[in-house]
């Protein structure tokens, strides 16, 4: 059975498992959900345990989270591995991991989403990437709605946005400094620490091989373009991570 994965065009997290599963060379395919539309379909994939993606489909097995999913790649599909053998090293990058998904991954989505939400023109075609065509009128007509469930399920409003955004510039100074002294954040090669670091920030430098259709610079909201460019220093280091390794 091949390996299939259920996915958000959009979701960093999900761009976390494609950049695993091209690492390793593996055939896959993708079925891109609907946010909202999806939560029958993961229920029933899931047996009730989550409604969250991505989830991965292989020989009967079903493994959903970003980190499990990893975790079962590099157990069933060892060669190009991601993990380092290191004891210490591993340790490292299994720490950093859980940190940038605990911390990274929530709050490029809170942050960002507090203020794309509020230009249904520019999130509908991100949100419904890769989908049907119908699925972007489908948005833009109940987007009310969509907005007012993204926010309460995601707990995304206007304090949460700030301290989302003092998040996202601690953790960058952090992997600036930690880029700027040695090239992998755990070892002495490329792991799945770099791999979440560059992927969970992704959105944040828009890199072409993201399977959505970013928006141009201009229609951007304006605070976070002059937030982006005060942080592009530290964005391009993450983004040199993910050209050389993506």
């Amino acid at each position: 059975m091949a390996l299939r994965l259920y996915q958000f065009a959009i979701s960093h997290y999900c761009e976390k498992v494609r950049w695993a599963l091209d690492y390793k060379n593996l055939n896959y395919e993708t079925t891109n959900l609907l946010p909202g539309q999806h939560i029958k379909t993961m229920q029933k994939l899931t047996k009730g345990a989550g409604a969250s993606v991505p989830v991965l489909v292989h020989e009967g097995e079903v493994i959903q989270g970003s980190s499990n999913i990893l975790d079962y790649l590099e157990r069933t599909f060892p060669d190009n591995p991601i993990t380092p053998v290191d004891e210490p090293a591993k340790a490292q990058a299994l720490a950093w991991e859980k940190r940038l998904d605990d911390l990274a991954g929530p709050a490029v989505r809170c942050y960002s989403y507090h203020h794309f939400l509020q230009r249904p023109k520019i999130v509908v075609p991100l949100l419904a990437a890769g989908t049907p065509f119908y699925n972007r009128i489908l948005l833009s007509l109940a987007f009310s709605r969509v907005n007012e469930v993204m926010r309460k399920w995601m707990k995304i409003n206007e304090k949460t946005a700030e301290q989302s955004r003092k998040v996202l510039e601690e953790l960058l100074a952090e992997l600036a400094e930690i880029y700027s002294q040695q090239p992998f954040l755990a070892g002495d090669a490329f792991s799945r620490a770099d791999l979440t670091a560059a992927s969970l920030f992704a959105p944040l430098f828009q890199p072409e091989a993201y399977p959505v259709p970013w928006p141009k610079p201009a229609r951007i909201p304006k605070e976070i373009k002059a937030w982006l460019n005060q942080w592009q220093p530290q964005l391009l280091i993450l983004n040199r991570v993910y050209n050389e390794h993506r």
